[in-house]
């Protein structure tokens, strides 16, 4: 039986993948004001995008394999966002906690014993789900419901499926066969990929 206990090695790689997405958010988030006109069409449709907010917390619990890693990763990710500076502020401190939870759910489902591309995909779906529920009560309260609202959580759902879920598995799958993963069960598993 896989224990819970959370290794040093856990915390400090679960640490470094949440200090490099904190960086990489604040590279996205430019990335996201960049592209804002070119969504002017279907301006829901930039939530193509969103997706790259909750890779973290699927690419984490993935790779740790423990409870709390999802969420502890996403969490310590949008606190680095936000000290690095965003347009959104300190708010996303709490939705990163919201998303990760989200991503934890799914593996907590399958009580940390599956690790599989479908549950990665879930993973990524319910902090999809998460963040779009967020979104509604904090960023998006005041637009159109079935214009805008739907659209952007239904697009928003989907992105986080595809990039988060899909791209955490594909990202361990891709890390196992350099030995850097070793350490973990995931790595561990590479002769079997």
């Amino acid at each position: 039986m896989r224990s819970s206990s959370w290794r040093t090695i856990d915390i400090v790689i679960a640490s470094v993948i949440a200090v490099a997405f904190g960086v990489i958010f604040w590279a996205w988030d430019a990335v996201w004001a960049a592209t804002e006109n070119a969504f002017v069409f279907f301006p829901p449709a930039q939530a193509v995008l969103y997706g790259m907010w909750f890779l973290p917390a699927v690419l984490s619990a993935l790779i740790i394999r423990k409870p709390g890693a999802a969420f502890f990763t996403e969490t310590v990710a949008a606190i680095i966002s936000a000290l690095l500076g965003n347009k959104w502020g300190a708010t996303v401190i709490f939705q990163g906690a919201a998303q990760g939870l989200g991503a934890e759910l799914a593996f907590a489902l399958f009580r940390y014993r599956f690790f599989t591309l479908p549950v990665g995909l879930l993973s990524g779906a319910l902090a999809g789900l998460v963040a779009a529920v967020f979104d509604w009560f904090v960023w998006t309260y005041d637009y159109e419901l079935w214009n805008y609202r739907v659209p952007y959580a239904l697009i928003t759902v989907a992105s986080a499926t595809v990039l988060a879920g899909a791209g955490a598995w594909l990202l361990v799958r891709a890390l196992a066969p350099t030995g850097v993963l070793d350490r973990f069960e995931a790595g561990r598993e590479r002769a079997l990929i």
